[in-house]
């Protein structure tokens, strides 16, 4: 016993005299894990140590704290082994972390992100503390989300599987939102890291906050130069005053959201700027460095998360809010062609699963799925979101049933996008300058895109029967124009002939959700009904194609048998 109290004595004296500069002093870390270790042993039979040791911890975090803008050294692993002492025994001496930790994340890991010795500690922190810390502090992760988003796209690879743990504990309903663009944009985040660094010098220790609100806006004007062009202000040797080395707005809106620290809503990101442009256009044609490369990689995975988490655990508002920025993004983000395409892929699907879930939202949403139809000209990305609205309009009914008025309008749009490929393509605007295999490409755009819409119109006419006629001048229309693609006006003629045919219809487009205390399996003919609704000819497509009328002339009654 006289031994460990000699022992606690000799720790607690290493903890009594602090320098100005507690890095200086490489003893204390290990004196800090050997107490917080006897004091495990101590809460078994008494708290008398965990008392004695607190006054020392707690002066030596704030003592920490404080020296951080003055010192070059490291003190992330001597702020987490406090923490670690603070969340184990702050019932027993009253102490909330809450505001410890916010001052860890705010002025140790902000300038020490980029340290993998500590990067690699703070996540294994926040892994062996995840219960307690989601419970009792549940906005802390979702607040700092943006550092540990700068964490990992600067750690790379290395921290994949401890950060894909921390991960869930981003998403919260106030970082829902915004945490989806921060997360697409993890590319884009490296190069503007990468370019800091070439900059400034090394990220550890530097805290971008404050290089941020710099007093010499010289420094930060080149700063921001090289992050987006690519040059500095001194590239231009004599000429530096002349208009080609212009600086970029110290206030530059998108520098500041890509580089925070912490969750502050969701900000509009301005893409549309010629920095933006410059910035990408430079990283797509300089090599990819390693940890672009592995951000290029590992985003995609961050998505599939996202997207698996919210179908759990968010609530349909949010969601609902959340589609008409992936409308937006799904043609905005790093330009690396095998990259776009994944993440692309990921927002049409999640799109659809949450129509499939929640059908009302196409009426919700139909002020932006209908923007959305109206730019389906002007890129293929928007083209192929076009697509997949078109089926989402018509496998839902516009919505469903009971919104008439928004199917209605979804119906107008699609005549409207109906009619214009029919009368003079504005896919083909510029078909002068194509090369043949361009041409190619953009006739089967067309073609596909006018599948789609011609099978929309015919399934929510199906929904609604009142516009059935409306339907069958549409599709007329397509039948007898004879555009180059067979196989448009051979379906809108198909689809004609299914429309007169109610119970193959409805089996065919109608809905595959119970309706009426009915389920309603699309594909499957309900024969017994057969004898009453299916009287007419067999429709077209059941032909296998072949042209004109059809060689016989019975009802689907003459071939069931009567009870």
């Amino acid at each position: 016993m006289e031994d460990g109290e000699r022992e606690w004595d000799l720790h607690l004296r290493s903890l009594s005299n602090l320098p100005n500069d507690p890095s200086s002093d490489s003893s204390l870390l290990p004196s800090v894990k050997r107490l917080h270790e006897l004091c495990k042993e101590e809460k078994k039979g008494g708290q008398d140590l965990i008392a004695r040791v607190y006054p020392h911890f707690n002066k030596l975090f704030q003592r920490s704290v404080v020296s951080l803008s003055q010192s070059h050294s490291s003190y992330g692993l001597l702020l987490l082994a406090i923490l670690q002492f603070f969340l184990d025994f702050g019932d027993v001496v009253l102490h909330d972390a809450d505001l410890s930790l916010k001052m860890f994340f705010r002025s140790c890991l902000s300038r020490e992100f980029a340290d993998p010795v500590v990067a690699e500690a703070t996540l294994d922190f926040l892994n062996v503390n995840k219960k307690k810390i989601l419970t009792s502090f549940p906005t802390l992760l979702p607040q700092f989300f943006p550092l540990l988003l700068k964490l990992i796209a600067w750690n790379g690879e290395r921290l994949e599987k401890p950060f894909l743990k921390v991960f869930p504990g981003l998403m919260s309903p106030g970082s829902f939102l915004p945490l989806f663009p921060s997360i697409v944009d993890l590319p884009i985040l490296v190069v503007a890291l990468e370019k800091v660094e070439r900059s400034s010098g090394s990220l550890i220790g530097n805290s971008i906050a404050a290089i941020q609100k710099s007093t010499a806006p010289e420094m930060l004007l080149a700063l921001m130069d090289e992050a987006y062009t690519g040059s500095t202000i001194g590239d231009g040797g004599a000429d530096s005053e002349s208009e080609d080395s212009s600086t970029i707005d110290a206030a530059d809106p998108l520098f500041l959201e890509l580089l925070k620290d912490e969750n502050d809503g969701l900000a509009e990101r301005h893409w549309t700027s010629p920095a933006i442009a410059a910035a990408l256009q430079a990283a797509i044609n300089t090599p990819q460095s390693d940890r672009l490369k592995q951000i290029l990689k590992m985003t995609p995975q961050f998505v599939d998360m996202y997207f698996t988490l919210a179908l759990c655990n968010i609530n349909d508002s949010l969601i609902c809010a959340l589609i008409p920025l992936l409308m937006t993004r799904s043609d905005t983000m790093f330009p690396e062609k095998i990259f776009s395409y994944e993440i692309r892929k990921r927002i049409l699907e999640f799109m659809l699963a949450a129509f499939q879930r929640s059908p009302d939202f196409i009426a919700l949403l139909k002020k932006p799925i209908i923007d959305r139809l109206g730019e389906a000209y002007d890129s293929p990305a928007k083209t192929e979101l076009a697509l997949q609205l078109c089926w989402a309009i018509g496998e839902h009914g516009g919505g469903g049933e009971s919104h008439k008025d928004a199917a209605r309008e979804l119906f107008e749009s699609l005549e409207l996008l109906l009619y214009e490929n029919l009368s003079s393509s504005r896919l083909g605007l510029r078909e002068s300058s194509l090369s043949s295999d361009s041409e190619n490409i953009r006739r089967s755009s067309q073609s596909r895109l006018l599948c789609f819409v011609v099978t929309a119109i015919a399934k929510l006419a199906t929904y609604h029967p009142e516009l059935l006629p409306r339907a069958r001048v549409s599709l007329g229309k397509v039948a007898r124009s004879r555009i180059s693609d067979a196989r448009v006006w051979r379906r809108a003629r198909d689809f004609l002939g299914l429309l007169n045919e109610p119970a193959i219809c409805l089996s065919v487009f109608g809905p595959s959700r119970p309706a009426y205390g009915h389920i309603q399996n699309p594909g499957t003919v309900n024969w017994s009904e057969g004898g009453t609704k299916m009287v007419a000819h067999i429709p077209f497509y059941i032909l296998g194609e072949q042209e004109g009328p059809p060689f016989h002339d019975f009802t689907f009654s003459d071939m069931l048998p009567r009870r």
